[in-house]
């Protein structure tokens, strides 16, 4: 009689198979990912070490670096991943309101207990570069992609100039909100949110006549 190949199984000769869930390896890499965070939040930037976040996640150091080079790699995207759903632009039709909507979820993360994570991340970056680094590529760089698309929709929608620098909009939209983060000279609130879309977005907007122009056009006999 021919015997099943252990194949059928769950690898271990016994036939019965592989209970559902979440791979293994995945299941590791988002326990050092919860444990990263918890760590940062108790002790802070600069005492957190890859051997204390292995410990914590009940995995060897080995695991950690097979994700992630370093320690600045590794925070950045412990933050992000805590925050990259929240972040999303929304496609509402208006590139104001999308703005407008990713821009007050950036400043409830900035004044939550998250916020703290990233004042350490910029704080420390200013002395290693690697972590200024990580922040730019795994963090700010995949949120700049999905704003120049959004951008980009306002654009084909007539809500914004053809040839609006889109970097300079960015930059004039998210600036003050981190200078207010980080400087702390003034509250980070939605009304502050709204006023600088107002403002910025405002300034980006089709010439008026050149509008009508285009969507009156002449008649010639």
């Amino acid at each position: 009689m021919r015997q099943k190949s252990p194949a059928h199984g769950n690898g271990d000769g016994s036939g019965r198979k592989r209970a559902p869930g979440r791979p293994r390896s995945e299941q590791a890499r988002l326990s050092i990912l919860r444990s990263t965070l918890k760590l940062l939040a108790k002790n802070g930037f600069s005492e957190l070490t890859i051997e204390a976040v292995a410990a914590h996640a009940n995995v060897g150091k080995a695991t950690v670096y097979r994700w992630w080079p370093d320690k600045a790699a590794l925070i950045v995207d412990a933050f992000a991943s805590s925050t990259t759903r929240k972040l999303h632009f929304p496609d509402t039709g208006s590139v104001r309101t999308d703005m407008s909507q990713q821009m007050r979820q950036l400043v409830k993360i900035f004044r939550s207990r998250r916020g703290r994570i990233v004042s350490a991340m910029l704080g420390a970056g200013q002395s290693d570069g690697s972590l200024i680094v990580a922040f730019r590529e795994r963090f700010l760089k995949p949120r700049r992609q999905e704003a120049y698309a959004t951008l980009r929709r306002g654009i084909r929608r007539g809500e914004l100039r053809k040839n609006v620098d889109m970097d300079l909009l960015l930059d004039s939209l998210y600036g003050p909100i981190y200078m207010r983060f980080l400087i702390r000279h003034d509250r980070l609130t939605s009304d502050f949110v709204e006023g600088l879309c107002k403002l910025t977005l405002g300034e980006a907007k089709p010439s008026p006549k050149l509008s009508r122009s285009r969507a009156r056009p002449t008649n010639r006999r």
